[in-house]
C-alpha cells in the first residue's frame, strides 16, 4: 500500500475517533489523534471532555517510547498556546515524532498555523489539510464561532407528511414516534445550548433537557447538560415552569428589565435574535445552538438568515388545512422570494423519516 493510501487510513481513523467526543467536549473542539510507527497503530486517543487531556496527550501515552520517529495523525493542528492543559505541539515536540499530519488547521486565532510552526521550527516534517472536508464536519459550531463570533444554529423541528406542527388548538404531542424523540435527544446531547421562545414553554411547558445515558452514546462520559435558554419578549413565562427546575442553568432573553433576565437590544419589537446568538458565542463558547421553537421564533431565524441547518422528522399522517405550519414567513409573497434549501440527508428512523437540509441563502 502506497504512502498516500496510508495517510489517508490513519487520517480516517483519527477523524473517526474525533468523532467519539461528539457529546462531551463542549467548548472545545472534538479531535483524534493516531501515532503509527513501521506502518503499525501504537498509539491513539481522543479528546473526552473540556479541561481533560487532548487527543494528542491520550495518543502518545499510548505509544509511550514509540512515539519516538513516529508519525502523529491529527484531525485538528495541535494546539501551540497554554489553556487548561499545556499545548499539545510541546508534547509531540518532546516525545519525538519526526512527522504530524493535520486534517485541518485550528481556526482559532490563538493557534491558527502557530501549532504546525512550532512543530516545524523543532524539525518536524508537517503536512496539513488531508480529508480537511470531512475533518470539518465534526466540528462546525466550533469552526463557525472561531471564524465569525457566531455558534452554528441547528432547528428541529417535527411535522406531518402534509407539513403540519400543531393542531389549531396548539396541540402536538406526539407528531413523531418514540424513536425520532429518542434520536431528538442525540441532537441535544452534542449541542451547546437548547434554544426556544416563550410560545412553546406556554403551550408545552417542555424540560428541554438531555434525557439519554453515556451508554446509549457509546460513549465513556457521561454528556453534559446543554444550557437552556428562552426568548422571551415580554416577560411572559413563569418562573415555575419545568425548564427552570432542571438541572444546569437556563437563560432568558427579554427586551425587558427584569432580574431573572438578560435584557438585550430589541429588533422589530422583539429580541435581536443575533445579539442573542453573540452572547451565547461570547458569554458561553457555545458552538452549536439547538432550536426547537415554534413557527414565529423558527420563521425569524431563518428569514434573518441565521440558521445552518435544519433537521424535519416527518411522521406518516395528515394534520389539515387548520393545523399550523413549520415557519411563519409572512414576508415571503413571490416564489422569487422563496428561501432554496439543499437536501444533505433523508433517512428513516422508525417510523418517521429524518430530513437534514441546508438554508441556500441569496
Amino acid at each position: 500500500m502506497s504512502q498516500n493510501s496510508l495517510d489517508y487510513q490513519y487520517m480516517s481513523r483519527a477523524i473517526q475517533l474525533a468523532e467519539k467526543g461528539l457529546y462531551t467536549t463542549q467548548p472545545n473542539p472534538r479531535v483524534g489523534c493516531v501515532v503509527v510507527a513501521n506502518n503499525e497503530i501504537v498509539g491513539e486517543g481522543y479528546h473526552q471532555q473540556a479541561g481533560g487531556p487532548h487527543a494528542e496527550i491520550h495518543a502518545l501515552n499510548q505509544a509511550a517510547a514509540k512515539a519516538r520517529g513516529a508519525t502523529a495523525y491529527v484531525s485538528l493542528e495541535p494546539c501551540s498556546h497554554q489553556g487548561k492543559t499545556p499545548p499539545c505541539a510541546d508534547a509531540l515536540i518532546a516525545a519525538g515524532v519526526s512527522r504530524v499530519v493535520c486534517a485541518m488547521q485550528d481556526p482559532n486565532p490563538l493557534v491558527a498555523g502557530k501549532g504546525l510552526e512550532k512543530c516545524q521550527q523543532a524539525g518536524i516534517s508537517i503536512e496539513s489539510d488531508l480529508l480537511q472536508a470531512e475533518a470539518e464536519l465534526i466540528n462546525p459550531g466550533f469552526i463557525k464561532r472561531m471564524k465569525t463570533g457566531l455558534p452554528f444554529v441547528r432547528l428541529k423541528l417535527a411535522m406531518s407528511l402534509d407539513g403540519r406542527t400543531a393542531m389549531a388548538s396548539g396541540e402536538s404531542k406526539w407528531i413523531t414516534s418514540e424513536s425520532a424523540r429518542a434520536d431528538v435527544q442525540k441532537l441535544r446531547a452534542r449541542s451547546s445550548v437548547v434554544l426556544t421562545g416563550s410560545g412553546t414553554v406556554l403551550a408545552d411547558n417542555p424540560s428541554m433537557n438531555v434525557r439519554i445515558s453515556a451508554a446509549e452514546l457509546a460513549t465513556p462520559v457521561e454528556p453534559h447538560q446543554p444550557l437552556r435558554a428562552i426568548i422571551d419578549s415580554d416577560l411572559k413565562v413563569p418562573l415555575d415552569s419545568n425548564i427552570f427546575q432542571q438541572s444546569g442553568q437556563t437563560l432568558l432573553f427579554s427586551t425587558q428589565q427584569a432580574e431573572h433576565a438578560i435584557t438585550l437590544p430589541e429588533k422589530n419589537g422583539k429580541v435581536d435574535l443575533t445579539a442573542v446568538l453573540k452572547y451565547l458565542a461570547d458569554q458561553h463558547q457555545a458552538n452549536e445552538v439547538h432550536v426547537e421553537a415554534g413557527s414565529e421564533l423558527c420563521g425569524a431565524l431563518l428569514e434573518q438568515k441565521l440558521v445552518d441547518e435544519i433537521v424535519i422528522y416527518m411522521a406518516p399522517h395528515i394534520m389539515g388545512d387548520s393545523a399550523k405550519g413549520l415557519f411563519h414567513l409572512p414576508g415571503l409573497q413571490r416564489m422569487s422570494e422563496r428561501i432554496g434549501l439543499e437536501i444533505k440527508e433523508i433517512r428513516p428512523i422508525g417510523k418517521d423519516w429524518r430530513i437534514i437540509a441546508v438554508p441556500m441563502y441569496c
